[in-house]
């Protein structure tokens, strides 16, 4: 028998509804083989720690650097995805495949691939927003030069609840995760690189502040950091999940590490019963 997507409890009459899910920070390396590898590992472990849903991070299967994307791109099936597809289904697990280069009709995407517990694809969420910054005195990086930005805002129903996706640099756009939430989005996902410039100043708060404006648990999952890498962009790590009060409920440190966290759809329900912003809204004026 499989694990279940969830699981209820009644206390006091209340049922709350529970959710065990895998943040595997695991570390990227320039070989692609391994990297499945590590990820095919990360997953087993997972499920034998009686996660339902796990979730990888961001270019899980490849290198953060333009001069990577296009070699190691895939298109739809591809080496990644039957992996993927096939874990799920073995492991009776929702897996969000992080994200991979996707290549379709000549364009390279940043896409991660969603699958339920029976390795049926749910969907696949392309970012949206391509990170192109030039910090004085950090990270100089133009994703726009090899990726296509994707077009389309990312729910997925499990048939049990809705999860917002994004990746990355989509985090930092309130509306995107404000549009997710009124979506019926319950958690946000989001495979992610912060490097070691953004990741200290704003990866926790950006977190926190989504989580709890939306009322929502909010999931962020890093590569581990690799301080020797030899491709220059190295992961601040810390993958956490943070619940609707905006409190860190679990988090990771720096280096390759599975963490397990429980979530609880009640507490949606209870914060969104008791402040109930999103019904405060004021869509008349904004």
């Amino acid at each position: 028998m499989g694990l279940r997507p969830w699981y209820f409890k009644r206390n006091n009459k209340i049922k709350t509804k529970k959710l065990k899910i895998a943040l595997c920070q695991l570390k990227v390396s320039a070989d692609k083989s391994k990297n499945l590898l590590k990820a095919s590992e990360m997953i087993s472990c997972s499920a034998l720690q009686g996660a339902s849903m796990v979730i990888l991070p961001e270019m899980f299967n490849c290198p953060y650097n333009n001069n990577y994307f296009r070699d190691y791109a895939e298109e739809y099936p591809g080496e990644t995805t039957v992996m993927l597809s096939r874990l799920s289904k073995k492991h009776s697990v929702y897996i969000i495949g992080g994200s991979i280069p996707e290549k379709e009709k000549g364009l390279i995407f940043n896409t991660s691939f969603c699958f339920n517990n029976d390795g049926v694809l749910l969907g696949r969420h392309r970012k949206i927003h391509l990170f192109d910054v030039n910090i004085e005195g950090g990270v100089s990086f133009r994703e726009s030069d090899t990726i296509t930005a994707g077009k389309n805002i990312t729910v997925i129903d499990t048939g049990f609840f809705k999860a917002g996706v994004a990746i990355c640099y989509d985090m930092r756009f309130p509306e995107l995760i404000r549009k997710m939430s009124l979506s019926g989005a319950e958690i946000i996902i989001v495979p992610a690189a912060f490097n070691m410039t953004t990741g200290p100043a704003h990866w926790h708060l950006i977190s926190r502040v989504r989580a709890l404006d939306n009322q929502v648990y909010f999931i962020a999952v890093s590569p581990a950091r690799d301080e020797f890498s030899d491709y220059g962009y190295i992961a601040y790590g810390h993958s956490l999940a943070v619940d609707p009060w905006g409190k860190i409920i679990a988090e990771a440190g720096a280096g390759e590490e599975l963490v397990i966290a429980e979530i609880d759809f009640g507490f949606v329900e209870k914060i969104r019963r008791e402040l109930p912003l999103l019904k405060h809204m004021r869509q008349d004026l904004y």
